[in-house]
């Protein structure tokens, strides 16, 4: 068993790089805390409680965070694990370290299951805690490693499950924070506990080639020491075997072990980024390069801003090296992560910190726009855009956008900015206008085109990758609707009002605007107009509750409706006819109404009750008229017309029964009339309401072909 860590161990690392003497106290009275809450704890490795949050804090260190994360580090499990509440924590702390503590202690009570449902919902709170503070996923990070460092204390099915959390989850999550020096051992950690044979296979022919390993790489580094003293070149250089992971993997694409050319790797750290390109040339000038395996990350960063120039080379004795070349900020933001990198901050590049901001507004993003989804939802949003692969475009002016593999112009437009993204036109890449539905590939130069009259199209929701630019869209249209709804509702209720022959300012006085706003749990009179112009109640229902006695027309049948119970009713038809029984009610052939339309009965003669639209020329001026209503509870479909008005330049149908398909329409019936500029179709078609209608109506007047489409038969 190794030595416990000690605080006085700790502190000493700490003074390396902080030196406030407020700070030190504060990471001293968080030590002291942490201490009481643990006291007389021990953990299932037989250490005192305290050594785990203690270890934690250490690991940070080698990150350089500030003295809040490493109060956090120290207090993290004194909510969960020590009796302390949150608010006893800001009394004491303050609240930013208070907030830290309070989202890691969230995080930490949630494990992640083998079903999909329980990954998207670990996942999302994860990434929530990195919304609300990047340190807390540091925090997390580190608290993960020092419990993968001592989890041979748990039973061997724990083991197997934390190590298969630790790779769905974590290890992604440092990737993408940029933090190597977790990632890389939590990776060799997992593997030794998810496949314990393949790792003690690859640890076992290391160690018998150890000492000849070694021997071998610091002949080379030597080799390249005398290069580079030679130039007067300022450096220092690192020497290490790959890892077991980096291994495995190569093991995992087919590469048996006398195919794996590059376990030996050597990093060398210059001052300048000029010193990088210079030691290159001189290197390749002297050892011959393995053909395909230069890389340039300094040109073009990797999406966690991880910059440094890679190569392969044919060494010493034929072994073959790989070679990284970078500056010493280059190294600390690969080694420890941007978001840590607390010494070069106010010095790193523009680009850097606004790539890193993007990714932390996507995280943001993620989280605020589909917290109503279904966990399945945002679990598959997070796998495709949190954690895809990442591209880099440009702005005309340099500024750089992260974007998801498969983006487009309009995803970039609303990285820039929702009103950006809401008023483009068109996009410029690389100086060729494109579509906007185009592919963006990294280093693309993208402008966008903007008119402020423009509006968005409902079309770029089927192509858009960002979860960003989606949620605007939709936003956009919600909002747009919103204001339709309200106008149209404004009207049936006129119109409703005219016909029942009643006065406007009578019926909405301010007593019975509050009776339907009550009875409806309704706000205002805005919202009862949204209500009915989004087909939530009919006109006629919003004036019944007004006038609950009121009658229509006097004759025998509408006596029978009018004074029958609501609580009696229990429709079978999709149509409601005032509560009546089992009275014969049919849709009229003439204009074919579908649930959701404004519909009113005609009295037939003998025949029953015929349901027609309200606008139906068939039924105007009729005294015959009864209030009919939809049944809410029915779900079948309904047949109506309309026609379709196509410019005749080429044979559109197949595409339009396609786009009928992918909305859930059923297209019954065809009859086509050709013009000399355009062509009719008269398609009969099956839904099931009138707002699967109004959506593919949409949808075809989205099409550049489409001419007009109309409702046939009112």
């Amino acid at each position: 068993m190794n030595k416990e860590l000690t605080y006085d161990e700790f502190i000493d690392k700490v003074k390396t790089y902080i030196d406030n003497e407020d700070e030190l106290n504060c990471i001293n009275k968080a030590y002291l805390f942490a201490s009481e809450a643990h006291k007389g704890k021990k953990r299932l490795n037989n250490e005192s409680y305290i050594s785990h949050p203690l270890n934690v804090a250490m690991i940070l260190t080698d990150l350089n965070v500030d003295y809040i994360t490493l109060c956090g580090a120290l207090l993290h499990e004194t909510v969960n694990h020590g009796g302390k509440t949150v608010k006893e924590i800001q009394e004491v702390f303050g609240k930013e370290i208070a907030d830290i503590v309070k989202c890691i202690s969230k995080i930490n009570k949630l494990t992640l299951n083998d079903d999909k449902l329980s990954s998207a919902i670990y996942l999302r709170k994860v990434l929530v805690g990195l919304c609300e503070d990047v340190r807390v996923l540091y925090i997390k990070l580190a608290d993960r490693l020092h419990n993968m460092r001592t989890i041979w204390a748990l039973d061997p099915e724990s083991q197997i499950k934390k190590a298969n959390e630790t790779i769905s989850v974590l290890i992604p999550i440092a990737h993408r924070l940029g933090i190597n020096s977790i990632k890389s051992e939590l990776e060799d950690l997992s593997l030794k506990y998810t496949k314990p044979d393949i790792y003690k296979e690859i640890e076992e022919k290391l160690n018998n080639t150890k000492t000849t390993l070694n021997e071998e790489l610091e002949l080379m580094k030597q080799s390249l020491c005398d290069i580079l003293e030679e130039q007067g070149i300022k450096y220092h250089i690192k020497a290490r075997v790959k890892s077991i992971h980096s291994i495995y993997e190569k093991m995992a694409k087919g590469k048996k072990w006398n195919e794996i050319y590059d376990i030996l790797a050597l990093r060398i750290i210059v001052e300048k980024v000029s010193d990088c390109y210079q030691i290159l040339g001189l290197i390749h000038a002297k050892y011959r390069p393995v053909p395909k395996r230069f890389k340039d990350y300094i040109a073009m960063p990797k999406e966690n801003m991880y910059q440094s120039l890679h190569t392969s080379v044919f060494g010493i004795d034929g072994y073959v090296y790989e070679i990284q070349i970078r500056t010493e900020e280059m190294d600390e933001i690969a080694e420890k992560g941007i978001a840590s990198h607390w010494s070069y901050k106010e010095h790193t590049s523009g680009a850097a910190k606004n790539v890193f901001e993007q990714k932390l507004e996507l995280f943001r993003n993620l989280i605020e726009q589909q917290l109503d989804n279904s966990d399945a939802d945002i679990g598959e949003k997070i796998k495709v855009e949190a954690l895809s692969q990442m591209i880099y475009c440009f702005t005309p002016k340099g500024d750089v956008v992260e974007l998801p593999a498969g983006a487009t112009p309009v995803d970039f437009a609303y990285r820039i900015h929702s009103k950006v993204g809401d008023t483009m036109v068109g996009a410029i890449v690389n100086d060729n206008i494109v579509n906007l539905n185009q592919e963006l590939f990294d280093g693309d130069i993208v402008n966008i085109m903007t008119n402020p009259n423009s509006t968005p199209n409902k079309e770029w929701l089927t192509f858009v990758k960002t979860s960003q630019a989606r949620n605007k869209i939709k936003s956009y249209f919600s909002k747009r609707d919103r204001e339709l709804y309200i106008t149209k509702g404004k009207e049936l209720l006129e119109k409703e009002i005219r016909r029942q022959k009643l006065s406007f300012n009578e019926v909405l006085n301010t007593n019975n605007i509050n009776k339907i706003c009550h009875d409806l749990k309704l706000d205002d009179l805005e919202d009862v107009y949204l209500a009915i112009g989004s087909l939530r109640y009919t006109p006629s229902y919003i004036i019944n509750i007004i006038y609950e006695d009121k009658k229509d027309v006097k004759d025998i049948l509408l006596e029978r409706v009018s004074n029958h119970k609501k609580e009696e009713i229990n429709y079978k038809s999709d149509i409601i006819v005032a509560g009546a029984g089992d009275i014969k009610v049919s849709l009229a052939k003439c204009c074919k109404p579908v649930k959701g339309d404004e519909i009113v009965g005609y009295i037939t003669k003998g025949s029953g009750i015929s349901v027609h639209r309200q606008d139906c020329i068939n039924i105007a001026d009729s005294k015959r008229l009864i209030d009919v209503s939809w049944n809410p509870n029915s779900d079948n479909y309904y047949y109506t017309d309309i026609e379709v008005s196509v410019y005749n330049d080429k044979n559109y149908l197949a595409d339009i029964i396609a786009l009928a398909t992918l909305k859930g329409i059923i297209i019954d019936s065809v009859s086509t009339k050709v013009s000399d500029s355009l062509v009719r179709y008269k398609l009969t078609i099956k839904l099931k309401n009138i707002d699967s209608l109004n959506n593919f109506i949409n949808a075809l007047y989205n099409k550049s072909y489409i001419s007009k489409v109309e409702r046939v038969g009112s």
